[in-house]
């Protein structure tokens, strides 16, 4: 199944006859209790959404509003009902390709490298690359790199790689930085005509200049408003020579301070940054534009002990000062001829000084518009607070399986045609989405269903020995990987020893138990006959079964074996067929105890779920899983399909230059752990269990698996 870079359709249940035993395998009847996670996908009660608040601003221009949204709802079947209908339909339609609109639709998703994407990106990504895409334009991927603090080259692979695994391919990826230059002059242009000044004043001085911290006060101009421009131009060029400190001046626009949006109110344009009190951690994408267009970290210039930021990871240490988002932001897209320039409602007051400074300098001006954007509650995005969190080692690294960035839902194995699905499934307005994570993983098992292969892995074993079969019993079941017939099926090996969960046996019998306990018969999933229990054994010293023993009920006059209430999964023990193997199996639970971490009193931390990861180190999958391994990834998506096939190249090329070396006995070693395609392609339903992926910490002695997500609530009798 293989999707192109837009939004991948949703997938449709196959419409096929249900075998009874897989029937019961995808309800969980007799699911496991002991340890084994709970299956919850039963999706919460929405909740309607209401628009943020906006704070009432006395009078003054506003930005133009867009056409009233229409209020149809896109259809989750569509992979692109969002840009069909509602607000990003009304977007295009005001400027449209056409004789008398534009030639060509060209967006950018424009990320700060200073950490790595989070799902909330996800919404920013498909919407601008969907929205270049459909209306067969293109997308600029630009690094908003005006911030030497915390910024890092890593981040900007970091960041190129997510946007590919998402199955987007940008037109061309540039770098703020790229126009420094042209920046710089247009600054020194705009100070030439009036429209800007260099101001010294401190964070507490411009606070009160904009009406106090809560707007009680006339706004007034700073007394450098009105200095001559030739004296402007000489400051400006000292802070570009490094002879004032971060925090001692910056370049303020002139524009109208009796305007009622605060971003009229003579945002900075260029700065001196300083450099943070902790290098390795990185500020969030919003807070630092926020810091560094309204207030120019002017609270360094209060401070006895100033540093530069440091050199950029880019440009060395070329420049002292540096662009803020408001002067850099509105030009680039300016030069890259951006006719769409989508953002969140953030920066919709911001869209009046965009205008404003493109007209100023009489350049191209694009057309700004926002939506609103994607929050997930439950969970922690704020890089700052990820960093805390890794430093504490509450989690393993940022890419860890239990938070949100998008580097670490690909670890956990969430496809990228289901996070683009989610996207679509929402919908796009300016209201601010805020959405639980159990709705995320609802999206997301439903995406899984119909495009992953089954298996059967066992989490906590527990010895079945079936005692009427010879020692050298040996058969061969065939087991399809899913309901789709396309998937295909395997074959797995049956013995005298098989494996169960150890929740599904119990010592004493009840009428409304129905499976294995002694005396009670049970079917194994897909084995030709079922077992009945006979006794057990158990370690004196910890009072757990080690041993159930069984009998197989396959009568010996060839009539009709005795027909079970219902099915488990199981895992065989033949050495012949390498069966079973072995595996640690990682049970990724909600990372945080409430919806809201960052409202408890005591910090965020505090909240922390000390039973957010359960692992099983002696887990168990059948020999089935080979195949899936090698045939990932799973499902061939665009993203994924292309890093695959590109690795099978290279993976082809090394071999037969292997193979050409004298004494190299490992060329025709066939190390599965090499796999062409990541480890987390490969995905599977562990029936009854939930899915799961390959973790990338596996080797070839140890395998490592993460559950992604549980199966549907249980509807069967336990």
């Amino acid at each position: 199944m293989e999707h192109g870079n837009t939004f991948p359709e949703r997938p449709v249940a196959l419409n096929t006859s249900k075998d009874p035993q897989d029937v019961q395998m995808e309800n969980g009847q007799g699911k496991p209790t002991s340890k084994a996670p709970s299956e919850n996908s039963k999706p919460p009660k929405s909740k309607k959404e209401k628009a943020p608040k906006v704070p009432k601003l006395p009078k003054g221009p506003t930005p133009p509003k867009t056409k009233k949204e229409s209020a149809a709802k896109p259809s989750v079947e569509d992979p692109e009902s969002m840009f069909k209908v509602g607000f990003l339909s009304d977007v295009y339609q005001e400027r449209p390709v056409g004789p008398e609109g534009i030639s060509k639709v060209t967006t950018r998703f424009p990320p700060e490298p200073n950490g790595f994407l989070h799902i909330g990106h996800s919404k920013a990504i498909a919407i601008n690359f969907g929205f270049a895409k459909y209306h067969g334009g293109e997308c600029y991927l630009r690094f908003d790199d005006t911030n030497p603090a915390g910024e890092k080259k890593e981040y900007d692979d970091s960041i190129e790689d997510t946007v590919r695994w998402l199955g987007f391919k940008p037109v061309k990826i540039t770098h703020s930085s790229d126009n420094f230059d042209r920046l710089y002059a247009l600054a020194e242009a705009l100070i030439e005509k009036g429209g800007a000044y260099v101001c010294h004043c401190t964070k507490s001085e411009i606070v009160d200049q904009r009406g106090g911290k809560k707007g009680e006060k006339p706004r007034y101009g700073c007394s450098h408003r009105s200095r001559p421009t030739s004296e402007s131009m000489t400051e400006f060029r000292a802070m570009r020579d490094g002879k004032y400190k971060p925090g001692e001046a910056a370049l303020r626009m002139k524009q109208n301070l009796e305007d009622g949006n605060p971003q009229m109110w003579d945002v900075f344009a260029y700065r001196i940054p300083a450099k943070k009190k902790d290098e390795e951690e990185e500020g969030d994408e919003e807070e630092s534009r926020e810091n560094d267009t309204r207030e120019n970290g002017a609270e360094a210039a209060e401070s006895n002990e100033v540093q530069y930021a440091g050199p950029h990871y880019r440009t060395g240490d070329k420049w002292k000062i540096y662009p803020t988002y408001d002067f850099t932001h509105c030009l680039c897209d300016s030069f890259e001829g951006i006719t769409h320039s989508l953002c969140t409602t953030e920066f919709e007051l911001s869209r009046v000084s965009y205008d404003w400074l493109n007209n100023e300098l009489d350049v191209y001006r694009p057309m700004q518009r926002e939506y609103g954007r994607l929050s997930v509650s439950g969970t922690i995005l704020s890089k700052r607070k990820i960093h805390e969190l890794v430093k504490n080692k509450y989690v393993r690294a940022r890419d860890d399986p239990r938070l949100y960035t998008l580097p670490a839902l690909r670890r956990r194995g969430v496809p990228p045609g289901a996070i683009l699905s989610f996207v679509n499934e929402l919908g796009v307005t300016k209201a601010v989405t805020n959405i639980e994570v159990k709705r995320f993983e609802t999206s997301v098992r439903r995406y899984l269903e119909v495009t992953v292969p089954r298996l059967m892995l066992v989490l906590d074993p527990v010895k079945v020995v079936i005692d009427n079969l010879p020692d050298d019993h040996l058969e061969m079941v065939e087991l399809p990987f899913s309901k789709d017939p396309a998937m295909g099926s395997h074959t797995i090996p049956f013995a005298k020893i098989v494996y169960i969960e150890r929740s599904d046996f119990r010592e004493v019998d009840s009428p409304d138990y129905f499976r294995l306990a002694p005396g009670k018969t049970v079917g194994l999933m897909k084995a030709p006959f079922p077992i009945t229990a006979t006794s057990f054994e158990k370690d004196p010293s910890t009072g757990n079964i080690t041993i159930i023993h069984a009998t197989y009920e396959k009568p010996a006059d060839g009539s009709a074996p005795k027909k079970p209430k219902s099915f488990i999964h199981w895992v065989a023990s033949s050495s012949e067929r390498h069966s079973p193997i072995k595996a640690e199996v990682r049970i990724i639970n909600p990372l945080f105890k409430s919806d809201n971490p960052a409202a408890h009193p005591e910090g965020f931390l505090k909240d922390v779920n000390p039973d957010s990861e359960e692992i099983f180190p002696n887990a168990m999958i059948e020999t089935g899983f080979e195949e899936i391994r090698r045939r990932a990834p799973w499902p061939a998506e665009a993203g994924e399909k292309a890093v695959a096939d590109e690795a099978k190249t290279d993976e082809e090329h090394a071999r037969s230059d292997a193979s050409t070396m004298p004494g190299n006995v490992d060329a025709d070693r066939g190390d599965s752990f090499k796999a062409a395609a990541r480890p987390e392609t490969c995905r599977f339903q562990g029936m009854r269990m939930g899915y799961f992926c390959v973790d990338k910490e596996s080797s070839a002695e140890k395998l490592v698996l993460n559950r992604i997500v549980s199966l549907k609530e249980d509807t069967g009798k336990d």
